[in-house]
This record gives C-alpha cells, sequence and structure tokens, in this order.
C-alpha cells in the first residue's frame, strides 16, 4: 500500500484526536493554569492515539521517558496493528496563550511512515523559513539577518521595506530586530507559538514573508511537515545549552551535533500535518462551546496531494 494510503486511512482519525486535546485544553483557557491545560491536552490525544489502528511511535513529543506522563520521545502509541507510523506532537501548542486567554493556541501532530520525521531530541533549534516559489537557496541559516532580507527581498523583486520577518518575541533575538531596523524591513513579534510563525511564512494565515529565531527542536520538526505539504524551504541546527541536551541528541541517534538541516531532512517523506485551534488566531478558529455541543476548526495539510484543507466540526460535549 502506497504512503498515501495508509496516512489517508488514519486522517480523519488523526483529526479526531486533535479535535479531543483541543476541546479539552479550551476548559482551561484563561485561568492561568497552563500546567493543567497542558496535562488535559496530553490525556485527550494519548487517549484518541491509542485508539488508532497502526504501530505509533512518537519521535517528536514533551521530554523523554522519565518526564512521563507526557508523551514522550519514544513512547508506542496505536493498537499495534496497521502501518508503522512515527508521530510528532504538541499537545497543547501556547501553553502559556491558553492560560492568559490569548491567541494562537493549537493542538498539533504530524504522522509519517516510519522514518519520515527526523527523531530531534526535546531541545532548542534554530530555524530560518521562507515560504513557495522562491529561488532554491535563497535563505541561508548562517547569513546574517541583514543578507537573508536583502536575498529575499531581491528574490521577490521588492524592496527589503516590504519584507516582514516573523519572530518569538526574546531577549536574544535582539540582533535581528536590529537588523530589521537597519535595513528597514518590518518585525512582527511572537509571544509564544512558533509553529504558527513558521507556518504564516508559507502564506498560510499571517502576512509574513520569512521566519528566523531560535525555539523549540519539537516545534521545528512539526513546522517542517507542514512546510513540506505546502512548500517552502527551511533550514535548521540543533542548539545545546549544556551536556545534558547533547546526551538526549545522543541517545536518539544523533552524532553530528553541528549539522545544518534543511527541509528535506527534517520531514524527509510525505506527512500529514494537523492543527485544531484552541484559541482563535491566524490559521484556524478556536474551540466554542454552545447549545451542548463543542465546535472545533482544524487545518489539514497533506503533502502527498500538497492540499491544504479546514474542516468544522460540532460533536456533543463528552462524545
Amino acid at each position: 500500500m502506497s504512503a498515501s494510503s495508509e496516512l489517508s486511512k488514519l486522517a480523519f482519525q488523526a483529526v479526531a484526536a486533535a479535535e479531543a486535546a483541543a476541546i479539552a485544553a479550551h476548559a482551561w483557557i484563561g485561568r492561568g493554569e497552563k500546567e493543567s491545560a497542558d496535562q488535559a491536552a496530553v490525556d485527550a490525544l494519548r487517549n484518541h492515539l491509542n485508539a488508532m489502528a497502526m504501530k505509533g511511535r512518537i519521535v517528536i513529543g514533551e521530554g523523554e521517558r522519565d518526564e512521563a506522563p507526557m508523551l514522550y520521545i519514544g513512547e508506542e502509541v496505536g493498537t499495534g496493528e496497521g502501518p508503522e507510523i512515527d508521530i510528532a506532537l504538541d499537545p497543547l501548542e501556547g501553553t502559556t496563550l491558553t492560560a492568559k486567554g490569548m491567541d494562537n493556541a493549537l493542538a498539533v501532530l504530524s504522522l509519517s511512515l516510519r522514518g519520515g520525521l527526523l527523531h530531534a531530541p526535546d531541545t532548542y533549534m534554530d530555524k530560518i523559513a521562507v515560504g513557495p516559489g522562491l529561488p532554491e537557496g535563497v535563505i541561508d541559516l548562517d547569513a546574517t539577518p541583514e543578507e537573508n532580507f536583502k536575498r529575499l527581498a531581491d528574490a521577490r523583486g521588492v524592496p527589503v521595506s516590504e519584507i516582514t520577518c516573523c519572530i518569538l518575541e526574546r531577549d536574544r533575538h535582539d540582533y535581528i530586530v536590529d537588523a530589521a531596523k537597519a535595513t528597514g524591513a518590518r518585525v512582527r513579534m511572537i509571544p509564544e507559538g512558533d509553529v504558527a510563525g513558521l507556518i504564516g511564512a508559507a502564506g498560510l494565515g499571517q502576512d509574513v514573508d520569512i521566519y528566523i529565531g531560535r525555539g523549540g527542536a519539537p516545534e521545528g520538526v512539526l513546522a517542517a511537515s507542514a512546510l513540506r505539504a505546502v512548500g517552502g524551504q527551511m533550514q535548521a541546527r540543533l542548539h545545546f545549552r549544556d551536556d545534558d541536551e547533547r546526551g538526549r541528541a545522543h541517545r536518539v541517534g544523533i552524532t553530528d551535533l553541528d549539522r545544518k538541516y534543511d527541509l528535506s531532512e527534517l520531514a524527509s517523506s510525505d506527512c500529514l500535518f494537523i492543527a485544531t485551534g484552541v484559541t482563535s488566531g491566524d490559521l484556524v478558529d478556536g474551540v466554542e462551546i454552545f447549545e451542548g455541543e463543542a465546535h472545533t476548526h482544524t487545518l489539514i495539510l497533506d503533502s502527498t496531494d500538497h492540499s491544504v484543507r479546514r474542516i468544522r466540526t460540532s460533536r456533543p460535549i463528552g462524545a
């Protein structure tokens, strides 16, 4: 059976899993308890994944085995029958966004056949990404932000002043803000949720042209699976703060700690990317509860046919 067929068989179940996680997290919006919101999403997502007919393995999750009950890297999910599937996930992308009742919180997962997603440790990752329709190699993780802004502007045939860069609002990114000021590029700062930020560079939901910055490695691989589906370019490199994090990399089989990955290495085969809104944002609307039903909005990106789908679902609360 083809990769397309194997993944398509699991699509609706995977969507239901993301929807369940989003609904569970919704109960914690604005309550100031991000750990409780995250745990609710984890429990709901795990229950649905374990009911799916697959031999699933978490390759991107929330830490390692000793950090359970989170969905940890290496955890096996599914019924144990069916295709071997690698899964990248973030049950609640934007825990602080949820706790504070802010936009762009998501329940996110990506599925590929075994070996299709980089088995990355739960560390930081330096990332740069742009959308489709640009010359190959237009961006370079090792170039300065100024150089990348100018190269992108030249490729688009516009002045640098028309380039907008999406950046996580962190002190470590001040040099990118300074580069934007120096070249005249615009900046869009986001408080959290760089999956949405990276995908926005591909033209989905946000009016941005490029994403640059350091965030979580799990979010980087998730975003790469989405970019593979819709097109675009991405480069990334793992960033380690200490020997413990380097040890995590060795435990998942990464030996070249300085390797610069491109999109084809982050997501090396066909994959299915799914994001359900917890709170409303750039990509999808958030969960709404009324008249005894939960209403969800989900984005589905499929690299096998490069399709972009958004579906709305309503179900009785508790179903």
